[in-house]
């Protein structure tokens, strides 16, 4: 009964050990885990930029800034400038065209002031590219400018799974 028992333990602490969640992170050569790939689904899309609007809004509001409206041609723009920067291979505000924010907006049917973009060349969800912006005091003064009313918020994902961000505010 004793050898039972013991067999027993053995067998339930060797396929402990083979659970994926009891094994250590990969980690690259400088010493970090490695990036999962986040595949950004159909259903995802549909639900990331009001995720994304409501976090900005939550940040805002606990600064005392107004909350931000989704503005369909500041999401146009920030659409058109994701796909850019992945053609380009390089995260930058400039267009492969020699387009700035404002004028990508403007060329969108944006009538209103751009006031700044955010751009991130990540494989990094959205709320972790968030976190990222807000840890930087240039792309946070972005996000948390009092005079903004709307966003725009898009995304271009390579097959690779490397996703290019951008966030467009204005008013």
């Amino acid at each position: 009964m004793m050898r039972a028992t013991i067999f027993a333990i053995s067998a339930m602490l060797a396929l402990a050990a083979c659970d994926p969640a009891n094994q250590q992170p990969k980690l690259g050569p400088d010493g970090l885990p490695l990036q999962k790939v986040y595949t950004i689904t159909s259903r995802d899309a549909q639900v990331i930029p009001e995720r994304v609007l409501e976090s900005v809004n939550s940040l805002r509001s606990a600064r005392g800034a107004p909350p931000l409206a989704l503005n369909a041609d500041l999401t146009t723009a920030a659409l058109a400038h994701s796909k850019d920067m992945a053609a380009q291979n390089r995260p930058w505000h400039w267009g492969s065209d020699g387009s700035s924010p404002l004028s990508r907006a403007q060329r969108a049917g944006y009538t209103g002031n751009v006031l700044g973009e955010n751009i991130s060349e990540t494989y990094e969800t959205e709320m972790e590219t968030l976190s990222a912006w807000m840890n930087v005091p240039d792309t946070r003064d972005v996000i948390l400018n009092p005079a903004a009313t709307q966003m725009g918020f898009s995304w271009y994902q390579e097959p690779t799974g490397k996703i290019w961000w951008t966030m467009v505010i204005g008013n």
